[in-house]
């Protein structure tokens, strides 16, 4: 990666397209020209190679595609020794490829160009940080989906085993006690049914282990999140699980400017779709899912229970929404309240010299009232299905949500209590009226 002269001492920024054995890298100066590529392995004779070479530029950044993906390792290896590292998403590095170069062939080259570009021209990208708190949570929470998966699995066969050894089966929500009772109840006819009997007794074992570690790892995520001293946890709904979750994948929370910003990334925030003017709204089925599902843990609980959420599902069911969207309002709500709650454990941290620097302060008193912009309204309803001509029709009025409406909950301000989160309005101005019930 020899470097052209009299061009060393200016910012240069190091795009690089990691793989599993290779690194693709091409150095790019303020201008843009290129000043040197090459193709380094991915080892740690590799990487010494790719520093030594680096160090002919002493003003460098650098640009690594995926840092959160194949190039963590990459990434965390530079941050390690003091680099500065921008994390450059694939959506961006293939928009840049598909504009900057005159064919549409993808090559390592061209992609570690198209990387650089990004890292040139961009003013918003993450900078990559060692957080270990946060990794730490994040290796948790992974791990833990894991293991209900594999117990998902385990209980899938032993449902099925007892559909064949009792008459009639078993409930499908099976506990490992309940299931041992039902087979020490279970007298085989012959040899397969005691091979089978044997079996379930083996994949019996199997879900206890699972369950063994998940109460271990619980309390590992436990005594992480209290640990990290959030206050996620006084918002009903979310638990050290969910709070390890929404940690471990939010990461700094700085990188978002706006709430409108964390709802897009979320998936709270309503999508649009359409040109010449004519845009709708329809529902957001990107952004992170599993941040995503967090929230809608939360959302669900807050509905099911007595309390400010569960008088805000059914204040939305009455203005003839229907369930589904009536709980994406909550959900956006309740990723309002998370955004700020995250915001004001950053400005704490901060005030105390004890997190990551580069933190915004919370502002706590701007969100009650600020407008929402059309992409995060979630107050508006969500689209009806699409017709065949491509645009999405109203949905039929309907009626309102049966039954007495409770009055709102007198326990607390919502504006103050930590359990009220979902009762901030986006909008300003009095609640619209509820819509009476039409006659039978």
């Amino acid at each position: 990666m020899a470097a052209k002269k009299n061009q060393t001492s200016s910012r240069v920024v190091i795009g690089v397209d990691p793989h599993k054995r290779i690194d693709a890298v091409v150095v790019l100066d303020e201008l843009g020209a290129v000043l040197a590529r090459e193709i380094v392995p991915h080892t740690s004779a590799g990487f010494k190679t790719l520093m030594a070479q680096a160090r002919q530029f002493p003003q460098r950044v650098w640009a690594v595609e995926g840092c959160n993906g194949v190039g963590k390792n990459l990434a965390h290896r530079l941050v390690a020794v003091g680099e500065t590292v921008l994390d450059v998403s694939t959506r961006k590095s293939s928009l840049v490829r598909a504009l900057a170069t005159n064919s549409g062939r993808k090559t390592d080259d061209t992609d570690a160009y198209s990387i650089a570009l990004v890292g040139l021209r961009s003013t918003d990208l993450p900078v990559v940080v060692l957080d270990q708190q946060t990794e730490l949570l994040r290796l948790l929470s992974h791990r833990r989906r894991e293991l209900v998966g594999l117990r998902t699995q385990a209980v899938c066969r032993l449902h099925r085993e007892l559909a064949i050894l009792i008459p009639g089966g078993a409930s499908s929500r099976l506990l490992a006690t309940r299931i041992r009772a039902l087979l020490n109840g279970i007298r085989p006819h012959d040899e397969v049914d005691r091979l089978r009997k044997q079996l379930a007794r083996d994949q019996l074992a199997d879900l206890v282990a699972i369950d063994q570690r998940l109460a271990a790892i619980n309390i590992e995520i436990r005594d992480a999140v209290r640990a990290t001293g959030t206050t996620l946890t006084e918002i009903f709904g979310i638990g050290p699980v969910n709070a390890a979750m929404i940690l471990g994948e939010v990461a700094q929370v700085a990188r978002f400017d706006t709430r409108h910003h964390f709802a897009a990334y979320n998936g709270t925030a309503p999508a649009q779709w359409g040109s010449g003017g004519d845009t709708h709204d329809r529902v957001n089925l990107g952004g992170n899912r599993r941040l995503n599902h967090a929230l809608h843990i939360a959302a669900i609980t807050q509905a099911r229970y007595p309390g400010p959420g569960r008088d805000f599902y059914l204040r939305k069911l009455a203005e003839t929404k229907t369930k589904k969207e009536a709980v994406r309002a909550l959900k956006r709500r309740i990723s309002d309240s998370v955004y700020r709650r995250l915001l004001a454990d950053a400005d704490a941290r901060d005030t105390a010299g004890t997190g990551p620097g580069g933190q915004m302060g919370a502002a706590l008193s701007s969100s009650a009232a600020d407008r929402s912009p059309v992409i995060s309204n979630s107050d508006t309803p969500q689209p009806g299905p699409v017709s065949p001509d491509g645009y999405a029709r109203p949905r039929p009025a309907r009626e309102a949500f049966p039954g007495p409406i409770p009055a709102p909950s007198k326990r607390a301000d919502p504006q103050t209590s930590s359990s009220a989160v979902c009762l901030t309005r986006t909008r300003t101005g009095a609640p619209s009226p509820r819509r009476e019930r039409p006659p039978s």
